[in-house]
């Protein structure tokens, strides 16, 4: 046996050396020597499958099933009691001054504003819900006197007839009632209309569920997986006909963050949950644009996990184990080989990243036969 084949350790004692990164890989362990090596560590002749050192990226990433969303989803409830004479309309998006339904034959209109309708509001009147209210009137070109402040006053009232007049409400009396306008951040899409026509609505009932207009990717992860849920983790997206849209993950889903249009919870999430895996919420980068039938069918998405660029990699059959640790290449070097030390690095597609002196790009290395 030659001082080459006495470095190489026997697959039985190399076993329990051998690297997480390495094993998953399938490093090739040599056991014997071919005949024909010399003291050097040099063989006669090139091991009868060879194969190149390449320059490129390496992306280690988990590809599963996606669906197009909408992110923050909420529902709105009714803050009096009523019957619904017009329903929601689902995928339609809702902006300031439009209506999201209609109860006892009046409209409950969308005001931009994060403090809640919790009251009706009258001549007299003082607060934050005033004041959001004047500058929603203000924004939709009602009151040429309204001063923008907390108090309801006469120029107030004034231009809230003004407005009631210009939705078609026979009595407008300047008042505006506890259910007539439910506040939201900005525009909201409608998700789900849960109270249909003729239903009893009221603050127990959801009336309808809404999300914001910006568009999210939901997909589903096994427990083996969860640490892709980690906020940040890049994530590449294959839309139809529209190439790969780039995102990160920016949160998980709890099921009922994912009810469906029928009001359960949606079947991704709850076998996620049920498996102890974990659905995720994925933010699609700016510029991307989306159509509803984007919302249609199932997206590709991959996780990416780790990357990287610019290495030098070679198939996983081709590392070798030394018998003293670690790994090395038998790199051809004219009619026979030479056994290189490498240090390994990311696995990924069958490929693994090396380094170690004197390798480069475009040489030939000795690979293990399949």
């Amino acid at each position: 046996m030659s001082a080459a084949a006495r470095r190489r350790r026997p697959l039985v004692a190399l076993a329990a050396a051998v690297t997480a990164t390495a094993a998953t890989a399938g490093v090739m362990l040599l056991t014997e020597t071919d005949e024909g090596s010399s003291a050097d560590g040099r063989r006669q002749k090139p091991p009868p499958s060879t194969t190149e050192i390449t320059r490129t990226d390496l992306v280690q990433s988990k590809t599963v099933d996606g669906r197009l969303d909408y992110a923050q989803r909420r529902v709105v409830k009714s803050a009096v009691e009523g019957t619904v004479t017009k329903a929601a309309e689902p995928g339609r998006t809702v902006s300031l001054g439009q209506r999201l339904y209609e109860r006892d034959a009046r409209p409950v209109v969308l005001l931009y504003g994060p403090t809640p309708m919790f009251r009706a509001m009258k001549a007299g009147d003082r607060g934050p819900d005033v004041l959001q209210l004047e500058r929603n009137l203000r924004d939709l070109g009602f009151g040429s006197r309204l001063y923008v402040d907390v108090r309801f006053d006469q120029a107030t009232e004034a231009a809230v007839k003004e407005w009631q007049k210009s939705l078609g409400m026979d009595d407008a009396n300047g008042q505006v009632g506890k259910g007539d306008v439910v506040f939201q951040r900005g525009p909201v899409r409608v998700v789900a209309a849960d109270a249909a026509l003729a239903d009893a609505i009221g603050p127990e009932k959801p009336v309808l569920t809404v999300a914001s207009t910006k568009p999210v990717v939901r997909a589903s992860l096994e427990q083996a997986d969860r640490a892709l849920a980690t906020l940040g983790t890049k994530v590449e997206v294959a839309l139809p006909g529209k190439g790969t849209a780039r995102g990160k993950v920016s949160g998980t889903v709890t099921p009922e963050d994912s009810e469906s249009a029928e009001g359960g919870a949606a079947t991704g999430s709850r076998d996620a949950s049920a498996n102890g895996g974990v659905e995720v919420e994925i933010t699609l980068d700016g510029g991307t644009q989306l159509t509803p039938k984007d919302e249609q069918g199932t997206l590709s998405v991959k996780f990416v996990s780790e990357s990287r660029k610019d290495v030098l990699t070679v198939p996983v059959e081709a590392v070798v184990a030394l018998r003293e640790g670690g790994y090395g290449l038998e790199v051809i070097r004219g009619t026979g080989t030479h056994l290189v030390p490498v240090e390994t690095g990311l696995t990924a597609d069958g490929r693994i990243e090396v380094s170690g002196a004197g390798l480069a790009e475009g040489m030939k290395v000795g690979a293990a036969e399949q």
